[in-house]
C-alpha cells in the first residue's frame, strides 16, 4: 500500500506572548493561517524498521526529525511497543526551514494520518489531536488548518470564520531563526508580565488591524535584514507585512494575484527566496491534504 499527503505551511497573522508557563514553555495567544506552499510526504508499507528519507540536505532523518517522533507517538499511542516497524516514509520538502512557517510542525501531521492508512489505525479526530499535542506545540493545526485562534503553548487551537481569501508573498533569507533563540531573546529582553492581551484586538478583519508579533522587534535587533524585509512588502502596498512566528520568513498579504505578483518583483533582494502562494480555508485546506493513492 502507498498513499502520499500534502502538508502545507502556516504564518502567524498575529502572535502574543503571555509569559513563562511552569513547563518552561511560553503562554501564547497566536492567529495561525494556512498557506498553499506544502511539502509532499509519500508512504509505503514495508518490513522492517520505519524509515525516514528527503533530498533536503539539511533535514535530519532520525528520531530528531517531527515526522520519526510523529511515527513513534502514533505506534505507542496505538499499544504497539519498541520502535516503529512496517513504513518508508519519503518527504519532498518545498517549505524552508527554521523560518516560522511551520513546516516540520506540518510534516508530521502529515505523517499521523498518512501512518494510521498504511498501519491501518482507524483514528477519530480527537485522539488524533491528543497525539499530535504530544510531538509538538504547532501539530494539532495542522490536522485541520485555516484561519484558527491557538493557546497555551499552542496545542489548544479553536477554528474561527475564514478571512477573505488573499494572495500572500513568502519572502525567504538565507537563514533561519531557531524557535528557542527567539523566545530566549524575547525573555532577555526584560518585559515584565508579557506582552498583551489574550484576545485578538477587536475590529482586525477590517483591514487585519492591530495584529502583532512579538517576537519581531527582537528577531529585528540581531537581523535587521529581516526588518527591511518587512519595510520593503510594506512600501508595495501590502495589507499586512511581518515576520511570521520566529522567523526568519516574512510575509506581505494582497487582494489579487497581480498585486502579489508585482511586490514579489518589487521586493525582490539577492539571496532571499520570494514565492507567491495564497491563503486557505479550512475547507480547502482538508480537501488539498487528503490521503492519495500512491503510484
Amino acid at each position: 500500500m502507498t498513499c502520499t499527503v500534502r502538508a502545507p505551511a502556516k504564518i502567524n497573522l498575529h502572535l502574543r506572548i503571555l509569559g513563562r508557563r511552569p513547563d518552561r514553555f511560553h503562554e501564547v495567544c497566536t492567529l495561525l493561517q494556512s498557506v498553499g506552499l506544502h511539502d509532499t510526504l509519500a508512504f509505503r508499507r514495508r518490513p522492517g524498521p520505519l524509515t525516514v528519507r528527503s533530498r533536503s540536505s539539511g533535514m535530519p532523518r532520525d528520531r530528531a526529525n517531527l515526522v520519526w517522533a510523529a511515527a513513534s507517538a502514533l505506534w505507542t499511542a496505538n499499544g504497539r511497543t519498541g520502535d516503529p516497524t512496517g513504513a518508508a516514509v519519503t518527504i519532498t520538502k518545498r517549505i524552508p526551514a527554521a523560518a516560522g512557517l511551520g513546516g516540520g510542525s506540518s510534516d508530521a501531521a502529515a505523517a499521523l494520518r498518512g501512518l494510521c492508512a498504511v498501519w491501518g489505525i482507524a483514528a477519530s479526530d480527537g485522539w488524533l489531536r491528543a497525539v499530535a499535542a504530544r510531538v509538538g506545540s504547532d501539530v494539532p493545526y495542522f490536522l485541520a488548518g485555516g484561519a484558527a485562534l491557538a493557546r497555551g503553548r499552542g496545542e489548544r487551537v479553536r477554528g474561527v470564520p475564514d478571512i477573505e481569501p488573499l494572495w500572500v508573498v513568502l519572502s525567504c533569507p538565507p537563514f533561519g531563526v531557531s524557535t528557542a533563540d527567539a523566545y530566549r531573546w524575547f525573555d532577555a529582553a526584560a518585559r515584565p508580565g508579557g506582552a498583551g492581551p489574550a484576545a485578538l484586538p477587536r475590529g482586525w478583519r477590517r483591514g487585519l488591524r492591530g495584529l502583532a508579533n512579538d517576537l519581531e522587534p527582537v528577531v529585528v535587533e540581531r537581523h535587521p535584514e529581516v526588518g527591511r524585509m518587512i519595510e520593503r512588502l510594506r512600501r508595495t502596498g501590502a495589507l499586512r507585512a511581518a515576520m511570521t512566528g520566529s522567523g526568519s520568513a516574512v510575509f506581505g498579504l494582497y487582494p489579487t494575484h497581480a498585486a502579489a505578483h508585482a511586490a514579489r518583483l518589487a521586493a525582490r533582494r539577492r539571496g532571499w527566496r520570494a514565492v507567491v502562494s495564497r491563503t486557505t480555508g479550512r475547507a480547502e485546506f482538508r480537501r488539498g491534504t487528503v490521503l492519495r493513492p500512491g503510484r
